[in-house]
Formats: C-alpha cells, structure tokens, sequence
C-alpha cells in the first residue's frame, strides 16, 4: 500500500516485501527441562548462586500524600509520626533519607522481616527495593579534531536552522544535569554553571563501597556528564564548538563517583535539589533497565516534576539488544519526555593504516588498554575464522599461536571478553574484532582477569577485506590517524535503544534523537586530553531533547510543562527500519522502539496546529477488538490547515520477550467513519482558531502472532504547514498469557523454576522436583566444601531462585506450613522488574538473570518459627491483572522442608 511520510513525499509501494527481513535478533537456545525422578536429591549449585546474606537492604518508604499536593507541615507531620510509630512497634531500621518535594517518605536500611512489618504500618502505602543504577556505559573514540563541533547531529534535528536562521540559543532558560557532574574547569561551560552540588564524592562506588562524601563542587571526574551537558549547550568560541542550546545555564548535580555505579535514593535527592535550585528543564541520562513502571518511586518523582513547573527529560535506555519492555526508571513517568536513539548521518573514528596503504576506522574497547602509537603488528586469524564463522575466537587457540600478532576475530556466540581472554593466552598483541551485522559495534572487554592487550573493533565491510588479505601477508599499523566516513545506520534507531512498551502497555519511548556516535565535551584530564570524544547511547540523545525544549521555551515561554512532550511529538520526522543494513525507506521502524520519531526543532518552533492526545495507547486486543479514540486538532493560528489524514502502521513486534522479531501484519483504521488505509486518504479541515475532533478506530492486525507488539501512526500531511503524526501501539492478544515466573539456564540446561537453594548441601531442587530425603535447614552458619572445590562459610537457610520473564505486578512471599496453610508472608512487593536474561552463563553486573527471596527462619513479629515441616511460596500478580482472577496470578510452591532448633 502507497503511503506518506511526514515530510510530504510519496513514498514507494511496500508490498509486502515478502518478508525478506533478515531477522537481527537471537533467541536462546532450545532446551530440554529434565527430569527430576525420585531419586534426585537436585542439581549443584554454581557460584554465581551462593547466596543467603541476611544483611539489610535498602528500600524507598512511601507514605499516603501526594508532597506536591500537601503543604511542608503536612509533610513533615506525617514523617514524624511514622517514626514514632516504628519505635513503639519496635521495629528496627535505619533512616537514611527522608524525601519531602517529590516524594513524601524515606530510603532506610531495613532487613526484609523488617521492611515487611513496616509495609504493614498505617500511612505506609509502598515499600520498594533502592535499584542501584549503573553508570551509563559508553565507549570512547580518542578523537582530536582541529575545529571540534556536533558537526552532523544539529543537522539532523534542526538545531543548526534554529540557531542560525531563528536566532533562538536557549538564553536565559536554566537546564539541569543529573548525571557525573560537569568539568568546572572546561571552556565550554564557563560563567554558565548557576548551581550545583555533589551528592557522593569521587570515591563513591570505588571498589564495591558506597559511601558519600558530599561537597558543593559537582567537578566530573567520570566523563558522562561532561559529554551530556555539551549535547545539551556547550559553546566554545575559540574553535567553535555549540551544542543544542548554546547559551542556557547549568545546574550541575553530581550523583556518580569517578567509578562505579549510583543508587536511586541519591538520585532523588538531586531530583528534588534541581526542583529547589529553579531548573526548568533537567535531563537525566540514566536509569535502572528494566523498571518498566510509571509507579516506581524515581517514575512518580518525574511527574511530579512536571507538575512543579519543571519539564524532565530522560534516556529510554540502552539494553535493546536485551528484547521488549526494557526500559526503566524515571523515563517511565507517564508526563516525562522518553528519548530513543537515532544513529548520527557520520562517525568520526580512529584509525590504523593496513600495509596496503588503506585506513580502517575503528572503535577502542572498554576495558583494555590503548593501541600504542607506532606499533607495527601482521594480522593473522584463527583456525576458523571467515566472515561466516559464528563462533570465531569462542574456543581457546594453540599455546603461543598467535605470539606477536594481531588476530582477527568475527563478532558471534560468545562474548568479547571470551574472545580477549583467548586471543590473550595464545600470546596475541592486538585483537582486531569485525561486526557480524552492518555497522559498527562499542565493545566493552572488562573483566577478571583483566585484558592486557588492545582490543579494537571494525565493522563488517573492513573485517571482511581484512580476512581477504590474510592469505598473501597483511600487517596494520596504529599510526594515530582519524577517519570520517558515512555511518552505515545513518538515521536508524540505535540497536542498543530500548524497547517499550510499559508493563502497563503505556507507549513508550517518546521521541528519538541523535544519539549513536556523538561528538561532544569532555573534561579536560581525560581521554585523550583533547577536551571532547565521541560516545555513544541514548544518554546522548536526550539532551539533544533537552536542548530543543530549552530552544522553544526561550521563544514561546509560556508553553507549559504538560505540553511541551506533544508539542515535540507532533512535529517528529518517522525512522525506517534498518534491514540487515539496508534501510528500508517508507517502512517505518517499530513505534515501540522510536516513538513518534524523530525530533524536529524546527517543524516544533513553526507549527500552530496540536494534536491530543499526542498518543494512543490501546492495550490488548482480547480485551478490546477494536479500539475508539478521539484526537483533538486545535488551531491557534489565523490561517485554515488542511490535512490528508492516513493510517501510516509501523513493523509489528514478534517474536518472543528476549528475542524480538520484525512482522508485516498491519492494523487498521478508520478516521470519521472513512477507511484510513486507503491511498486518498482522508480530508480533514482546522478552521483558524478553532478545534475538530478526529474519531479514530484502530483494528489490531488479525494475522499478526499472539503476543505481539504492533503499531503505527496517524499521520496528516500538509501540503503548506508542518505535518503531523500520533503514534499508536497495542498488544496482540491476551496481555495476561505472558508469563512472569520463568525458567533458568543453568550451565546449558534450562531447569523449571523458580528453586529451591539450599546452600548446605549444594544442591538447588526445581520447582516440581520430587525428593528422596526432605531438605533440613538449621539457621546456623556451616562450612561447605562444594563440587568445585571451593570452600565457604554459609548461613544454612532457604532460598529461592527465581527468574521474572516478564514484570510483576505484585508478589507476595509467603511460608506455608506442611498441610500448605499459611504461617505467615514474610514480604510482599510491588511493581518489580523482570530479568535481563534467563541464562546464568550471561549473567553481569549490569544483567541479572535472576532475583532471590531468602528467610531467615523468622517470623513478622521477630521471633523464630519452631521446629517443623514447611515450604515457601510466590504469588505473581501479572501486570494489569484482576487479584481476583486466579488466572492473573502465577504461584509457586517449594518442595517441604524441616527447619531444625
């Protein structure tokens, strides 16, 4: 069928393309459950499980009352009553902040018996785990260009026309920061920096310990914020440089040390500062994955934001190569602007020199050191290694095979570090790593032990032409040369952004920006000297946001917060799908990747025509066949718009959670009765200074799987004004037939699960494994000496291991006496995330394959449970489900156990 873009151009026929869509995402190996006979007492526990500290952990305490509806006394009145009440109940924890402009309660430190009996506490309305949020992980390219600018993002989203031709820098409007702070010390920001504060000191997070030191100096010693706040308005006018917004001031609010992660109760102290200091735009270009809620505590503080006067901005996140519904923390607030990453038009990139005398551009490893300038190294490969070899480098080389070499290695199965590791051993100088997709990949190689050797990545093409000239002699050599070339994703979304939608199936991400291979500050001690880098991430995308949203408060000052996202949306620019590197133009990318596509300054500065709501969330098909929505044009301009309003739908989201796959099965649409998805599409006319109605009824695409994610846009075009689009997105079938309890891969095996762990005796039993002898646990610390060979002091308590495939509503943690009555629930949580992955081979600091829900052989009011037969319960409330419905509900039981005094 022919459509149109929102640029006013015919598109060609896309019929079908007969789905010739190479399919970029991998799915988990196919796995048999065994059997557990009679017989089997459980399988041995890896390391990775070992697990039963009782040590408190932190929690969000959220009291009844909205802060930014109660006045400071009420506020503080409540705290002050909560707190009698824990010490007259004799509950022990440990405040460790209280919250009262975005957030009416505390983060405490509290053990889970404990945190339980204070969820209970009148006035208490949510308890919620403190998530520790990594440091937005970047790569950077150690460039030194002579005049060093955002040379090719600007163009993309007009920030270029809007300083030049509209005159409009953003002066005069204060923009926040939450982030690793900003280099002081930098000429791009001198004189701008308003306020600040550093919230936890360079050594926080150093070696495992978080401990804050805080000071009024946000100095960066890390490099994120530094790179962020250059997006949004650094300016240096002695080379050049201008980001988005070129003349704002900065709130600085540091809330990472120089290494190391952060944790959500320190962010919402920034989030409350930036309130308090006056910010009226803040970007926060971080976020705990996969917190997929508009409930959780960061989410609800970005609202509220909103509703004091102040518009946030936020990064969807960058674990798309880890399937649907990954995005979280404060970008899920239904108010907060959601930004998704557009790979930029160019790249900048270092390069060596091939004894041919071609350059090949390359990207720098995290992780391992940094070619050395002047090194000369003949390429060689491994016994494997072609461009379609999929394991390249995955098993271990010959001993000293590859001494004083640099080998070739194809991206595939196994991980870098893998592949570093062995290429290290077999005594490799440099490994030269080349894409298995189109483009160009930021590997990170950091581990224990660490790489010594430099590590550098290609893309597909050179890796390619590299293995070709193997044969006759190839050497290359790291000659400190630079390359700019055409990036072969221009203008795509970035594999790493994020999928939506939320767990509620609220569309989400908003919009997209620049945010793939950015060239922006960076402080001045680091990299490599030169005072800028090229990053990577949607952290790079959302202040390009900011910055817009600074551009058009500094014209139209009185739009307000609540409008400013649609406002932005209306006018955005469609991405395409990017199709084994072939850019699929007319065949827009998922909505649930993109949102309504590309930001546009300028279509957003000149168009006087709104769209509301600036988007439809439909949710699932088996509740609603078809969907009815009202779209409200309003025209606050003299002159009379017209518009050809299409059904525009977008690639539907298949395949399973962890591997999404693309598919043509398209909803329908009618707009005022008439059929949307016809080439004539449908007339629709705003008089000046008036308001029509759009009736819109989406139909969700019969052919597409169970399941699936589809969308699209309603898109009116205008042949004089900007057009518009309002995208739209719904679940394929019973949203309720996901399922939130998942199994686990463990050592290759895919086990039923959740399990029961049993430290003491190495043994983890999954769920409906029979056992001969009943699991005993006493309480006491014992010494194990495991399979392995290692050896530890453990608490003999149960456990459970539990994978969350998909988000949980609510989960209740409860002991179960031995007719299977209940004793007592130890925990009840809400709004929790799922898994990263279900296998522990792939598990890191920044994926977790599971979560563990351990007893310490107590009940709620604090004493032991006698000596007896029980087991351990999980009951799953799935997201949007009914409590009352036993379908919406997934629960699990342990096998029985004795508990031994």
């Amino acid at each position: 069928m022919s459509k149109v873009n929102t640029t006013n151009r015919t598109i060609k026929t896309l019929a079908f393309l007969s789905l010739s869509l190479v399919l970029g995402a991998c799915g988990q190996s196919a796995t048999t459950t065994p059997s557990m006979g009679s017989g089997q007492q459980g399988i041995k526990m890896p390391s990775s499980l070992r697990n039963t500290s009782q040590t408190p952990g932190k929690w969000f305490v959220e009291l009844a009352g909205d802060p930014t509806g109660l006045t400071a006394q009420s506020v503080s009145g409540q705290q002050t009553g909560f707190r009698a009440q824990a010490v007259a109940q004799g509950i022990k924890y440990t405040e460790v902040q209280s919250y009262d402009t975005l957030f009416n309660g505390f983060s405490v430190e509290a053990t889970g018996a404990e945190i339980n009996r204070i969820s209970r506490m009148p006035g208490v309305i949510g308890v919620y785990p403190v998530r520790r949020v990594d440091a937005p992980r970047t790569t950077i390219s150690p460039n030194s260009l002579a005049a060093p600018e955002m040379y090719y993002a600007k163009g993309m989203t007009g920030a270029d026309i809007a300083q030049n031709e509209l005159g409009l820098t953003g002066k005069g409007v204060k923009v926040g920061v939450i982030d690793t702070g900003i280099d002081v010390d930098h000429p791009a920001f001198k004189g701008r920096i308003v306020a600040g504060y550093d919230f936890v000191g360079d050594d926080y997070g150093k070696d495992g310990k978080y401990v804050p030191v805080p000071d009024n100096n946000p100095d960066d010693c890390a490099g994120h914020g530094t790179h962020v706040a250059g997006i949004v308005g650094g300016n240096v006018a002695s080379n050049g440089f201008k980001g988005v917004a070129p003349e704002v001031s900065f709130g600085a609010y540091r809330v990472f040390g120089c290494e190391g992660s952060s944790y959500d109760d320190v962010i919402l102290e920034a989030m409350e500062r930036s309130v308090k200091d006056g910010m009226q735009v803040v970007n926060m270009s971080l976020g705990s994955a996969f917190d997929d809620w508009a409930e959780t505590p960061l989410a609800k503080a970005g609202n509220r934001m909103i509703k004091k006067g102040v518009i946030l901005v936020a990064s969807a996140g960058n674990s798309g190569g880890d399937g649907q519904y990954s995005m979280g923390g404060p970008t899920m607030g239904d108010s907060v602007i959601s930004v998704a990453s557009v790979d930029n038009v160019k790249v900048d990139l270092a390069a060596f020199t091939l004894s041919d005398g071609s350059k090949i551009g390359y990207y720098p490893a995290t992780g391992a050191p940094a070619p050395k300038k002047g090194t000369t190294l003949p390429i060689t490969k491994g016994p494997k290694g072609s461009p379609t070899v999929a394991n390249d480098g995955c098993d271990p080389y010959a001993a000293n095979s590859l001494t004083g070499k640099a080998v070739l290695i194809r991206r595939g199965t196994c991980s870098f570090y893998i592949k570093a590791t062995n290429a290290q051993k077999a005594g490799a100088s440099a490994m030269v790593l080349y894409n298995n997709a189109a483009g160009y990949i930021s590997p990170t190689v950091e581990g224990d032990p660490p790489i010594t050797i430099p590590v550098v990545s290609v893309s597909d093409v050179d890796g390619a032409k590299i293995d070709g000239l193997i044969a006759g002699g190839v050497s290359m050599t790291f000659d400190g040369g630079q390359l700019t070339i055409a990036n072969p994703t221009a203008n795509a979304s970035s594999s790493f952004s994020s999928y939506g939608m939320s767990a509620e199936l609220e569309l989400k991400p908003d919009i997209g920006a620049p945010g793939g291979n950015i060239y922006s500050t960076y402080p001045l001690n680091a990299g490599d000297g030169s005072g800028y880098a090229v990053l990577s991430g949607t952290s790079m995308a959302s202040p390009h946001v900011a910055g817009a949203v600074a551009l058009i408060l500094q014209a139209y000052p009185k739009t307000q917060p609540k409008d400013m996202r649609g406002l932005l949306m209306n006018t955005a620019s469609l991405r395409w799908y990017l199709n084994n590197g072939t850019l699929l133009t007319g065949l827009p990318d998922y909505v649930q990747r993109q949102g309504a596509g590309m930001v546009n300054i300028v279509g957003a500065y000149s168009n006087t025509v709104s769209a509301t709501p600036s988007k439809l969330s439909l949710g699932e098909s088996a509740a609603f066949a078809t969907r009815n929505k009202v779209i409200v044009l309003k025209n606050t301009g003299a002159r009379r718009e017209v518009y050809t309003a299409f059904n525009y739908p977008a690639l539907t989201v298949a395949g399973t959670t962890l591997a999404p796959t693309p598919n043509q099965s398209y909803a329908t649409m009618t707009i005022n009765g008439k059929n949307a998805d016809a080439d004539a599409g449908v007339e629709v006319v705003v008089p000046p200074f008036s308001e029509v109605e759009l009736n819109v009824v989406v139909s969700p695409p019969a052919a597409a799987p169970d399941k699936a994610q589809y969308g699209g846009y309603v898109n009116l075009v205008s042949t004089t004004s900007p057009s518009l689009v309002v995208p739209y997105a719904g679940f394929k079938g019973d949203y309720q037939s996901l399922q939130s309890l998942g199994d686990l891969i463990i050592g290759g095996t895919k086990y039923n699960a959740p399990l029961l762990a049993d430290d003491g005796d190495d043994a983890l039993y999954p769920e409906g494994a029979a056992t001969t002898t009943m699991p005993d646990y006493t309480f006491k610390p014992v010494e194990v000496t495991y399979s392995d060979g290692t050896k530890d002091t453990v608490m003999d308590a149960p456990y459970l291991a539990a994978n969350f495939a998909h988000q949980v509503r609510t989960l209740t943690f409860d002991l179960l006496d031995g007719n299977g009555a209940v004793v007592d629930t130890l925990a009840k949580e809400e709004y929790l995330a799922r898994n990263c992955t279900n296998d522990l081979s792939k598990q890191s600091d920044s994926c977790d394959a599971l979560s563990l829900f351990k007893w310490d052989g107590k009940l709620t009011g604090g004493k032991d449970a006698p000596a007896g037969v029980y087991s351990l319960r999980l009951s799953a409330l799935k997201p949007l489900g009914d409590p009352s419905n036993p379908a919406h509900t997934e629960v699990y039981t342990s096998q029985k156990f004795k508990v031994l005094r």
